[in-house]
């Protein structure tokens, strides 16, 4: 299929990076020569999720795709990330969530234009960011040991939101629908010098291992008033979660394509009531 076709289509395939079972992976964001993570490629299907949009849910499916302008207009300016963006995330997970409390924090504007340092890059590789014990430990950075055995008393989950600071032309962002990881898909990992941090602790999550079940979905030329909010860790075992993503080689993409620029940021959300 030629890319002129591939564009117009609702769905195509692609090569995404996923990790061999049973493998513990170990990455280094800000030295990924040094990462251990054994890849087992295989060809998927990507859906278009903007034509879907309307059907999603964060209980069904783990990420809905919302369209909501933002007023930051430099995302690179931390003061004004904190002023302005982070209310407006808080805002926008309550709405989503009903969540009685937000917590908001380790945002990171990546792009892969060149000489971008690999701490900032994109994430190439099927993953669920971070599991109970790493949730914990972020809310114990925010609120304080006490504070935080208080609130993760009730049910809290962890999830992320990712907005394109320009069209996106090149290496978008995909998520697997949670509803279709199942647990045995999961493989532990650890993320040692995260979030532009290379003194931080390690943090814990998981890599996926390929599973045929899996239904993968992007939004073609995202946009900056676009946003996806996307669940990673949810408290009640019984709830979907687990929502897969990695960055993706798009083959529409011309060779003169930008780079990709994104914001991502995360959170955790608290049901006190």
């Amino acid at each position: 299929m030629h890319a002129e076709d591939i564009a117009r289509a609702d769905r195509m395939d692609v090569t995404l990076p996923y990790v061999k079972p049973g493998e513990h992976a170990i990455f280094h964001p800000g030295r990924r020569d040094l990462s251990y993570w054994p890849v087992e490629e295989h060809v998927v299907r990507m859906h278009d999720a903007r034509a879907a949009a309307d059907r999603f849910s964060l209980e069904k499916n783990g990420f809905v795709l919302l369209t909501r302008p933002t007023a930051v207009k430099n995302f690179y300016d931390p003061a004004q990330v904190h002023a302005v963006y982070y209310p407006e995330i808080e805002a926008l997970v309550k709405e989503i969530t009903g969540a009685s409390r937000v917590l908001v924090f380790g945002e990171i504007a990546r792009s892969d234009a060149p000489g971008t340092p690999d701490s900032l890059l994109p994430a190439r590789g099927a993953h669920v960011d971070y599991g109970a014990q790493t949730v914990r430990w972020f809310a114990e950075v925010e609120v304080g040991a006490e504070e935080a055995e208080r609130l993760l008393a009730h049910r809290h989950i962890q999830m992320n939101l990712w907005r394109p600071i320009v069209t996106v032309e090149k290496s978008p962002l995909a998520l697997c629908d949670a509803s279709t990881v199942a647990k045995d898909d999961l493989n532990p990992s650890e993320i040692r010098g995260g979030l532009n941090d290379p003194n931080r602790p390690t943090m814990y999550g998981f890599n996926l291992s390929y599973n045929p079940k899996h239904r993968w979905w992007y939004a073609p030329h995202m946009r900056p008033d676009e946003i996806l909010a996307f669940k990673l860790f949810d408290s009640d075992p019984s709830r979907v979660q687990w929502t897969g993503h990695t960055a993706f080689d798009d083959p529409t993409s011309p060779p003169d394509a930008a780079p990709r620029q994104s914001m991502e940021i995360r959170t955790i959300a608290i049901f006190e009531d």
